[in-house]
């Protein structure tokens, strides 16, 4: 930067949880500048309460699978083309793009004629599938802001500069929960047992997943027979969730409140978990779990030979060993998942072997122990030559 003019970042975000990784980027750039630069772009009630007056509602970048996506692809192109006009007006010194690559990426490519950097905030995962992808993006972004420590390599490797900004779960507070707060808030006697249940947020995953839970905990309840069940979950799946737990052999407590998940963690000898950010989550939070998932028969049978990885969880992926037990499509079974979860509410070797391993990875996960949004605001301002303030 030169001159006395501010910079101006534009941030494209399109989803929850883009909006949430979005809000805190602000935050960090604001402080790391003393609030000297302008903020543009498409973002949702996090960054507007920041001073983003988003160029069009983020709801319609929020798609999820074909059937939603197709019949919005006209919508979707549209606002593609608006945000390049827009981005070619205001001239900003940076386009920050956070996750759905779908929409971020065709806005990319479409600025290269621009004296704009290019940065996208969320490393696709090309580790897991579609490695590919990193030699396309590399031939039009800039930089990249990876959440894993072993990302970078693979865009480094294609000409693209990479930089490890850590988790955006780190900055939640996963770790920071209050257990005695929980038993007290919902009567849980102290010396009570609590597991901890989580069968994702999405429809598609519940409804998988909740008929098998329920057949594990009926196997668990028989050996654990005053276990106490802690639900966290999502208000759109809230209403499947208490009608299963309904059904279950043991008492439960369904919550929709976001803080109060991580009391629930705290409080939560185990956890049954969906694959997912769930676990990372879990990982901070030192919760030992057992992971389940089904995908649909014919996803899983498209999506199986694209896949590079051997774990499905995020620790299990950064220390390259089954730390956490996983039960993935055929052996997502009562029969299988009751015994390794078992093993984690009683005492003995492979809980202490779990707690040593999620110490392990929980500090891989938080470089320096800085802030991921502050290390990711740093990298923006130093690739547009405007370094912080500190």
């Amino acid at each position: 930067m030169t001159g006395d003019r501010s910079p101006l970042i534009y941030l494209i975000a399109g989803e929850p949880s883009g909006d949430a990784i979005g809000g805190r980027l602000m935050d960090a750039l604001i402080e790391r500048t003393g609030g000297r630069l302008r903020f543009a772009g498409i973002g949702g009630a996090r960054m507007a309460a920041r001073g983003l007056e988003s160029l069009f509602p983020m709801s319609d970048l929020s798609l999820f699978g074909a059937a939603e996506v197709v019949p919005k692809v006209p919508l979707i192109l549209r606002r593609v083309r608006e945000t390049v006009a827009d981005i070619r007006v205001v001239r900003p010194d940076a386009v920050v793009s956070i996750d759905v690559p779908g929409f971020s990426f065709r806005v990319q490519r479409k600025l290269k004629d621009l004296p704009v950097k290019r940065i996208h905030y969320v490393a696709p995962t090309v580790w897991a599938y579609r490695p590919g992808r990193a030699r396309a993006i590399a031939g039009f972004l800039d930089h990249l802001l990876a959440l894993l420590p072993f990302e970078p390599p693979y865009f480094e490797r294609e000409g693209l500069a990479s930089t490890f900004v850590g988790h955006p779960v780190v900055e939640e507070g996963a770790s920071l929960g209050d257990g005695q707060r929980y038993r007290a808030t919902h009567g849980i006697a102290p010396d009570r047992p609590i597991l901890c249940v989580l069968a994702g947020s999405r429809r598609g995953e519940t409804g998988a997943l909740l008929p098998i839970f329920g057949k594990v905990l009926e196997r668990i309840a028989a050996r654990v027979p005053d276990l106490h069940l802690a639900l966290p979950t999502v208000p759109h799946v809230e209403a499947a969730v208490r009608e299963a737990a309904a059904g279950w052999p043991l008492p439960a407590t369904v919550t929709t409140d976001a803080h109060e998940k991580y009391d629930a963690f705290a409080a939560s000898r185990a956890a049954l978990a969906a694959s997912g950010t769930v676990s990372l989550e879990l990982t901070l939070a030192r919760v030992p779990m057992v992971v389940a998932y089904r995908l649909n028969p014919l996803t899983y049978l498209w999506l199986r030979p694209q896949i590079r990885v051997s774990y499905a969880s995020l620790v299990n992926i950064l220390l390259d060993r089954p730390v956490v037990p996983e039960f993935l499509q055929a052996d997502c079974r009562a029969e299988k998942i009751a015994p390794a979860l078992l093993e984690l509410l009683e005492d003995g070797v492979a809980r202490e072997a779990q707690l040593a391993s999620l110490a392990e990875g929980s500090a891989a996960f938080d470089p320096a122990g800085e802030a991921p949004s502050l290390r990711a605001a740093d990298a923006i301002l130093e690739v547009i030559g405007n370094g912080p303030s500190r």
